[in-house]
């Protein structure tokens, strides 16, 4: 596999709260915004050194994209040299808070795009290559909003490229549902950003006919929050957590490592996210890129996957840490 499928993804980099297991033990022990914006620099010059080149921000993250605008300009890197991606569509609202009755609000509406729009573009110049919708659903009906739909087609003109990240039991309708709207004669959308893992797996249908219509396919949450790694154990079913444990001791890895060697495998993959807060799991997430699984092995790793509704339960239930 090749480094240029991987990027790395910073939704547990610009704030001290989040819900990947142990998160707590991946920051330094100060949380203080000075102390996490070196941590974070820490992160992204090992991932570039590593050879990723796509990094995913958002405007909820926290400080994510000030954090990655900082480095940018601190590493002198070419605009060309990188690809960075960033959301619209949630604002943070823990206030630099590990416990806060809400870390995010969902908004897709033309007023918050109107204002979270300049500040992406003022913080990452002429770096901001793909803009994309927020975790977009059907309930939301930002797919149906024409004003919005109209504002996004107007950056397509200036250059941007134009996404969705999904989220939800209902991915696939979603996309499903993006693939049919279209900007002077073309597709509007031409990144998807959506959740596959061993553990939910629906999307994929859609995500490969997605591709087929030209759109280009990130991968999200390909380790489940933290359940798709070592410290996933209690978070799993007995036959799941077999598995992993069986098929790492035989490719002689680390759980992690073979869940995204699962990921990265997948033909309609362009990039595939890797999720990381420390050097100790971004050097054990790449170690995925020495793996090829065996097809009898994908076969069993596919037993693992569980219905949509309760894997988005369950993801809804990981506390904040």
């Amino acid at each position: 596999m090749s480094v240029e499928k991987i990027g790395l993804g910073l939704a547990a980099l610009g704030r001290p709260g989040y819900i990947n297991l142990g998160h707590h033990e991946d920051l330094p022990q100060a949380k203080e915004v000075d102390h996490m914006k070196k941590h974070s620099r820490i992160i992204l010059d090992a991932a570039w050194d590593a050879g990723i080149r796509y990094y995913d921000a958002a405007r909820s993250y926290g400080k994510a994209e000030a954090f990655l605008a900082s480095w940018l300009k601190s590493r002198n890197i070419p605009s060309q040299d990188i690809r960075v991606g960033s959301k619209w569509g949630y604002e943070y609202t823990a206030q630099w808070q590990v416990h806060a009755e809400k870390h995010e609000v969902k908004d897709h509406s033309l007023h918050l795009l109107e204002k979270q729009w300049p500040e992406s573009k003022s913080l990452l110049g002429d770096y901001l290559d793909l803009y994309q919708i927020h975790s977009a659903t059907l309930e939301s009906g930002v797919l149906e909003n024409q004003e919005v739909l109209a504002f996004l087609g107007a950056r397509k003109t200036q250059g941007l490229e134009i996404g969705l990240s999904l989220s939800g039991p209902h991915q696939g309708q979603t996309l499903d549902k993006a693939q049919q709207i279209t900007f002077q004669g073309n597709l509007l959308f031409d990144w998807v950003q959506a959740t596959w893992n061993l553990l939910e797996s629906s999307v994929e249908t859609s995500l490969r006919e997605a591709q087929k219509k030209g759109m280009k396919v990130i991968l999200k949450e390909t380790l489940a929050n933290g359940r798709l790694s070592p410290r996933g154990q209690d978070h799993l079913s007995k036959q799941q957590h077999a598995i992993l444990q069986s098929l790492s001791q035989k490719y002689q890895t680390s759980v992690d490592a073979l869940s995204l060697a699962a990921a990265l495998a997948n033909p309609f993959a362009n990039i595939v996210l890797l999720g990381v807060a420390s050097l100790e799991h971004l050097e054990s997430n790449l170690k995925s890129l020495a793996l090829e699984i065996r097809a009898e092995d994908r076969t069993l790793l596919r037993d693992m996957v569980e219905p949509p509704r309760e894997y988005w339960q369950t993801r809804k239930n990981l506390g904040w840490n």
